[in-house]
Parts: structure tokens; sequence; C-alpha cells
């Protein structure tokens, strides 16, 4: 039997990884080789084998949109180091502790108000279960079953665990095998693309009219607010925000915000719904929240939500995974968290988007290139045809930058810690999987 302590070749791994290892939306065995990384520091991941030339590669995907400080940050470092001095985990059913605490509290402070209370979650995805659980628990509290749909609009994206899965685009979206299982629910047109677009009359008709058509039956609208991120990276006008929660008053409907991938500054405001000016019923934030150190969620709710579900025949939230509150990514969440606001995160987002701005640009005269388009440290390529992964890749990598493109898109959203010639290199780097995708 081999030695498992036994020191791993770069091509050992490989073996393993292709035999043994599932990676994201991707068959089994994988048909794509994956870059083995083996550090990261700063906006740079380092390679354990050169690819294409390249053994650094500067990070335009701040790991899935969460590493918004950059790696091996020293204040988040030591925020770990000494919360495993303390614990790194402790059950949250029936005991608390500080960082759990600290961090729901500062959750508060920051969010609109009046979200007041905070359920501590595994992931994105699941805290999109638990905001969901929370509605329609609701309404059965208040002897409302009936009220158990959801309306979203298309091109939106929620997560892959199951009623996350039902509020997905249900065409276009990855979830389509499981029509037919998945809950019904009900789904307005696309909101029209266009961050500083004027709301078009005719489609704040359409929205009001399934509002007031299904009211009866709908517990809440779960949307992402300014940015339908994995659906599509669409931009689209605050404005419906604020049509969407002056229907959902006048129809007694909550409202539900999917903040996981626009939270924490990603689009030039701390939350997205604040380019509105309107606050949800509940509230999903996750990625960023932990710097992309460890996995962990939360949902915030009004007190409204909260005491409807205390007095029904269940009055608690029944909800209470292994992990929740883990005390170990609650400190380092709290710190990130403080590390951002103590920090020119406006400026930096303003500067980072100004270089995509100007970095993307030359992509709109190139041929395929149906769209630029820039939104905070949100910068977006979209072709007029599928992207070639394999190809687009090389070319990026070969360029020096880790990009991860799909469907027709090529996109980045880089840490904010970025750097102007760094973002210039990330904006290069896209232009040239553009060219060969």
């Amino acid at each position: 039997m081999p030695d498992p302590h036994a020191k791993l070749s770069a091509d050992d791994l490989l073996a393993l990884d292709r035999e043994h290892v599932w990676h994201p939306y991707g068959p089994m065995p994988g048909r794509q080789e994956p870059l083995l990384v083996e550090s990261a520091s700063g906006v740079r991941l380092r390679l354990a084998e050169p690819a294409w030339g390249r053994r650094e590669l500067v990070d335009g995907m701040a790991s899935w949109w969460s590493a918004l400080h950059g790696y091996n940050h020293p204040v988040l470092n030591a925020a770990a180091r000494d919360q495993l001095d303390r614990m790194s985990h402790v059950m949250f059913g029936g005991l608390t502790h500080e960082p759990g605490v600290r961090l729901a509290k500062r959750l508060v402070d920051i969010t609109p108000g009046p979200l007041e209370h905070v359920f501590l979650a595994d992931s994105g995805s699941v805290s999109v279960e638990v905001a969901i659980k929370m509605c329609l628990q609701y309404w059965r509290s208040l002897g409302r079953p009936a009220k158990r749909r959801l309306l979203t609009w298309r091109g939106g994206y929620h997560g892959d665990t199951w009623h996350p899965m039902s509020v997905c685009d249900p065409d276009g979206g990855m979830h389509s095998l499981w029509s037919g299982a998945l809950p019904r629910q009900v789904f307005a047109d696309a909101p029209p693309a266009g961050f500083d677009a004027e709301p078009d009359e005719a489609y704040e008709r359409h929205l009001r009219d399934l509002v007031a058509r299904h009211a009866d039956e709908l517990a809440a609208v779960i949307v992402e607010p300014v940015v339908q991120n994995a659906g599509g990276m669409r931009f689209h006008a605050p404005g419906y925000l604020r049509i969407l929660r002056e229907a959902c008053d006048e129809h007694d409907v909550l409202l539900v915000f999917d903040e996981i991938a626009t939270g924490f500054g990603r689009t030039g405001t701390l939350f997205a719904a604040e380019h509105a000016g309107v606050t949800p019923d509940v509230m999903c934030v996750g990625k960023a929240m932990t710097g992309g150190y460890l996995t962990m969620a939360a949902v915030l709710c009004t007190p409204r939500v909260a005491a409807g579900i205390s007095q029904g025949e269940v009055p608690v939230l029944a909800r209470g995974p292994t992990f929740m509150g883990n005390p170990l990514a609650a400190a380092v969440a709290d710190a990130s968290i403080g590390l951002l606001l103590a920090g020119d995160w406006a400026g930096e987002v303003a500067r980072v988007s100004a270089g995509l701005r100007a970095g993307l640009a030359p992509a709109a005269g190139l041929p395929g290139v149906r769209e630029v388009r820039v939104l905070g440290a949100i910068g977006v390529i979209q072709l007029d045809h599928p992207v070639d992964m394999a190809a687009a890749t090389r070319a990026a990598v070969g360029e020096g930058v880790w990009l991860r493109p799909f469907n027709d898109l090529i996109y980045t959203m880089p840490p904010y810690v970025t750097g102007d010639e760094d973002v210039a290199l990330i904006c290069a780097a896209a232009c040239a999987a553009a060219r060969v995708a």
C-alpha cells in the first residue's frame, strides 16, 4: 500500500485528480486537465508546473468572486490563527460564541435597515434555501399555507441546491434537466438590459400584473438586484427593484434579494440594493463575506418575518446545520468585513472599474463580440456564440491571467486590491481570449 504521507509529484497529483476528483460542472472522468495551484499570494496564483509558459497567474476571478482582499492576507491570516488557538468549532445549538455574535451585529449594522435578524448558513445556495424556507414558513404560520410559490425573472441564478434551482432560469439555465421534478415557480420576462436605462413602462406593467395575478399563491419574489450573475452577467436598472418593492407591499408578498455575488462592494455600493434605495424583507449574502477563506453565508430578515414565524404552530425556524455559525469562519468573516470598511473600498472599486472600462474597450471591435459592459468591479465581454473554453483558457493563461469563461461570456471580477498594471493585464488576457474563443 502506498505511503499516504509520501510527497507526490505534480504528475502524481494530476493522475489521482483525474481518477478520483469530480470538479464543478464537469464530467467524471474530466475532459480538461485542471491547472495545479501550489500557493497563492496577493492577486497571484502560483502553479506547481508551468502552463503555456506561465508559472504565475493573476487571478481575474477572485476565486469565484470571493477573495476581494486577494490571498494570504496578513490580517485575515492572523484572525484565523487567533481563532484556531481558541476553538475551530462548537455547535451553535444551545451555545453561542463571540465571533458569531460579532459577525451578526456587524451584518445588521452595514445592511439596509430594518434587516435585524441573522441566520448563519453554510454556503450561498444553502442561504437561499433558508430564505425560501423563512418565507414559506412565515405564511404557513399566519394561516395562509396556499402562499407557497415564488416569483422571479428569467436569466437569474440562485444556486445548485433544490429550491434555488427552481428559481434559476428554467430554459437557458443549467438546471433544465430537472424541469418536471422541481417546484413550478412563476417567471417574469428577464429585465431589460442596461444599468443606466430608464425603466421600461411595458415591463413595469408586466411585473406588476404578474405579482397581482398570483398574489394569493405567492410567498415571495426573489431576484438578484442590479446584476444577474451566473445566469448571464446582465445588468439592469435599479428602478425595477423599486417597482418590485411597491408591488410586493401592495399585494402582501415578501421580497427577497440574493446579494451573494453583489454584496460587499462589488457593484460600487456596499450592497446592490442601495442603488435602488429599497430594503427587502429577506437578504442573502455570502461569497466575499469571508474574504474567500472559508465557506459561510448569512440570511438576514426583518422583525416582521421573524415575528410571523414565531407565532406559528411550529414557532421555530426548523433548520440547524452542523457547522452553523462556525467560529473559525465567523472570525475571519468579521475580520474581512472590518478590513473592507477600514479601507477605501469604494475608491478601489471605482479605480478597478475605470481600468476595466479602458482595458476592455478594444474588445468591442473584435469579430464575434456582441457587447462589452462594466459595472463596479465587474467586466464582461459577451460573444455572439458559445465560448471555446479550451482556446479561451489557453489564450488567457498565455497572457499570465486566470479567467473562467462560460456560455457566451468572457468576464472578470478581480480582487479589489488588484493594481492598475494587473487590471490592464487582465483586460489584455480577456481580449486575447475573445479573439480565439
